[in-house]
């Protein structure tokens, strides 16, 4: 049948009309890349649409090295390059100028793209999903309770650390510290923010407790529904635009578990509001109670404390599970670190001092420990954000690679802090060794040094997890002298299983134990 001649003229003047906008767009962003002074970056894999890329990146992240995968990548295509995934254009970065320009500098032009969307089933209107005002409202009732001097209380890091010297076997046998370390950030991460500990490490006691009394049915309940939500979020994050898709039962169900364990404590803070005789007795400092001085509404809390726990037990146990890693591999500074802790504050037997923040702070090898675990496997080791509007990247651009970037519009720009941690220009040529000696010999460094985020949105609580750590570090120093890798397979690098979180996939085996005991 043929077309009549209205159809025929309607085709053709909408294909003249796509026509004559696409080079109108074309000749909008030259001039407005010329009057940025921008020049083109090196081009990635961007064959066949970048299905190729995507193919080679997949294969990646199901062999559980998709991080060191973009990393390697850099090598190939140089610091700064665009690829194409599937049609979609990336600009992939690990210049500090352009990661500073990202997060602080040009911070409004860039968003988190859909996170909301993606993360909204379990976290909601939290800090760590909103753009503009409503993460200037969320960041703005968080921070005062940050500045607090309870946020350095060891006083309630004392038992839990006790409750996972307990766990350690005490015939020196090889067991999983990264485990014991995720137990342990549970139950310390909700004794500060809700007043009371999910008691993960306890053994069952037999009452019938909050927990019991929901639908996660116990501690171990919650700490196992908790990690399945954050291990689809993580899924619906890969699928990007297409994250709707990811949303099954499972998912729902572990969401549901958790949000009724959060809504007891939310509810209980509410009704302490409302009858102040109900506080708690000895006037401890409670995160939970001090956000529902400045709200009621039930969602708000709920949403926050979910970011805040995230984040206080992931990125923490991420890090102590990487400093054992890497002590146990090298018994030199295992030996140092302890001799200086031990000179200081004594042994379990013989303490000499009280532990305070401000003493932690005074041992600088503690912190150089900690500093170079960071540098190379930090807690959040590639992230992203999305063009606002059109705008440029400082360097990475021309022959020289040191011309700005143009960026369109809605362009994704990945940076890898952990590749950037890992430049040998910048940081020597042993970058990817183990050697917190490094840090005495320069420890003033800018934005090539990033672990915990920078800018308006630099990460709130870091100095309740240095605290922590550290307090962690030293507690378990004191009680045991004798770290050995007990990892069936030795390796310098670890496997990594990244989700919201880096942590490692083959957990950290270890003996750990003092060499008077049997």
């Amino acid at each position: 049948m043929l077309f009549s001649p209205t159809v025929v003229l309607v085709g053709a003047l909408s294909a003249a009309f796509w026509v004559v906008r696409y080079f109108v767009q074309l000749h909008h962003h030259r001039t407005q890349s010329k009057a940025l002074h921008c020049q083109p970056p090196r081009s990635g894999s961007s064959a066949f649409f970048g299905i190729p890329g995507f193919i080679r990146l997949t294969k990646a992240v199901h062999e559980k090295r998709w991080i060191e995968h973009l990393y390697n990548e850099y090598a190939v295509h140089g610091n700064t390059y665009k690829q194409t995934f599937l049609s979609r254009n990336i600009i992939t970065t690990r210049e500090p100028e352009n990661v500073k320009a990202i997060l602080a500098t040009q911070f409004k032009d860039f968003s988190l793209g859909t996170r909301h969307q993606q993360f909204y089933p379990l976290l909601g209107d939290g800090i760590f999903t909103l753009d503009g005002a409503g993460w200037s409202h969320a960041r703005g009732l968080l921070r005062p309770q940050f500045t607090r001097d309870q946020v350095a209380d060891l006083s309630m890091l004392n038992d839990h650390i006790s409750n996972l010297i307990d766990l350690i076997p005490k015939d020196r046998s090889s067991f999983d510290i990264q485990r014991l370390f995720f137990l342990l950030t549970l139950d310390s991460a909700t004794h500060f923010l809700f007043g009371e500990s999910v008691g993960c490490m306890l053994p069952p006691s037999g009452k019938t407790g909050v927990l019991e009394k929901c639908a996660v049915g116990s501690a171990q309940g919650f700490a196992n529904a908790f990690g399945t939500a954050q291990d689809y979020l993580a899924a619906r994050s890969r699928a990007q635009g297409m994250y709707w898709v990811v949303n099954p039962k499972e998912f729902r169900e572990a969401n549901r578990q958790v949000h009724e364990v959060v809504d007891h404590y939310v509810n209980l803070a509410l009704e302490s509001k409302r009858n102040p005789e109900k506080k708690n007795e000895d006037g401890r400092y409670i995160f939970l109670e001090a956000l529902a001085a400045d709200t009621d509404d039930p969602k708000i809390l709920r949403d926050n404390m979910l970011n805040i726990l995230l984040a206080g037990r992931d990125t923490t146990a991420s890090l102590l599970s990487s400093t054992f890693f890497y002590l146990s591999r090298h018994p030199d500074v295992w030996n140092r670190l302890r001799r200086e802790i031990v000179d200081i504050f004594g042994d379990a037997k013989n303490p000499r001092s009280e532990m305070t923040q401000t003493k932690l702070k005074e041992i600088p090898y503690l912190r150089y420990v900690l500093n170079e675990v960071l540098r190379l496997q930090p807690p959040v080791p590639i992230n992203f954000r999305v063009a606002t509007k059109d705008t440029s990247l400082p360097v990475g651009g021309g022959a020289d690679y040191q011309s700005p970037v143009y960026i369109k519009k809605g362009t994704m720009v990945a940076y890898s802090v952990y590749a950037m941690h890992r430049r040998t220009d910048l940081w020597g040529k042993d970058a990817t060794s183990f050697r917190p000696e490094r840090w005495e010999e320069n420890a003033k460094h800018g934005w090539e040094y990033l672990p915990f985020n920078g800018g308006p949105r630099i990460c709130l609580g870091q100095q309740y997890a240095l605290t922590e750590a550290s307090y962690t570090v030293v507690r378990l120093m004191q009680h045991f002298d004798t770290l050995e890798n007990a990892d069936t397979h030795p390796r310098q690098e670890p496997i990594k299983l990244s989700n919201l979180t880096m942590s490692h996939d083959l957990g950290v085996p270890i003996r750990l134990y003092s060499s008077d005991t049997i």
